[in-house]
């Protein structure tokens, strides 16, 4: 396996693909993130704006936005070789049409600068982990390759967005206090729709009406079931040192004994009627 950036679609040996080591959840949770990955390359629009005074740093979302868009393109075409009768470019079009990423702000929605790039961390955060996660529980070798290079390049977002939030916050000074409320609201939003209609345009059947209450458990009972504990607690250490705190100190200890606690919750919510 290889990580790091400069990798394409075909560096992938989809040759070594095994039908017969195909997890049907972790399948029907890859098809969810195809979209989500797909769609994610339009919030560079938004951030453009945002970030519209530092072109250096709005050239440095160009490499970001190719890499989701590519990570999007890479999970599709997986889950159309585990499942010849998934159309991804049908199914990312119904996802696209009933949820869009709002790009049209001029400002953060968070309320600085500081705001905005600690809630990308949390999310670049979250992608790492949860493709990590993949990639030690799956058998196939292919999405095994595939999470593991897409893990990597998440992992390379949180450091850009962290080293451009820690340049900001030398200039917001944004108290601690409100920095843990950026990073708990950002995290309370995975429960969101975007999650949840990326389950439902990529994995319910045409006709089936979208609940967001059902597709949110069937997507959480299945992705969070999919961390182990080093997952949950590697994923907290990365949050608390975004916030700006200690992931060693008390703090730190305590977010990663919670975070294995709530993965544990959410993996275990009642599944769908």
């Amino acid at each position: 396996m290889q990580g790091g950036k400069g990798w394409s679609i075909d560096d992938i040996g989809w040759d070594r693909f095994d039908p017969g080591l195909v997890d049907s959840d972790l399948l029907q949770v890859i098809k969810a993130a195809a979209m989500v990955e797909r769609n994610a390359a339009d919030y560079t629009l938004y951030l453009a704006r945002v970030f519209r005074d530092d072109p250096a740093f709005v050239a440095a979302l160009e490499q970001w936005r190719a890499d989701e868009t590519r990570h999007g393109d890479c999970l599709g075409r997986y889950a159309q070789l585990a499942d010849p009768d998934f159309d991804f470019a049908a199914r990312f079009k119904r996802f696209t049409d009933g949820y869009r990423i709002p790009v049209h702000a001029e400002a953060s929605v968070r309320g600085s600068t500081t705001g905005e790039l600690l809630a990308r961390c949390i999310v670049e955060t979250g992608t790492s982990s949860f493709y990590s996660a993949i990639r030690d529980r799956s058998r196939e070798p292919v999405l095994r390759d595939l999470c593991h290079r897409i893990a990597g390049d998440e992992f390379r977002h949180y450091k850009l967005f962290y080293g451009a939030m820690r340049d900001a916050q030398a200039r917001d000074r944004l108290p601690l206090w409100r920095r843990a409320l950026v990073a708990v609201g950002r995290i309370r939003e995975s429960d969101d729709d975007e999650l949840a209609y990326a389950w439902h345009a990529a994995n319910d059947p045409d006709g089936l009406a979208y609940d967001r209450e059902r597709c949110n458990a069937a997507y959480a009972t299945r992705a969070y079931g999919v961390y182990g504990q080093v997952h949950a607690e590697r994923a907290a250490g990365m949050v608390v040192k975004a916030v700006g705190l200690d992931p060693q100190g008390w703090l730190g200890r305590r977010a990663r004994d919670f975070a294995w606690v709530k993965m544990r919750q959410r993996a275990k919510a009642p599944p769908p009627l």
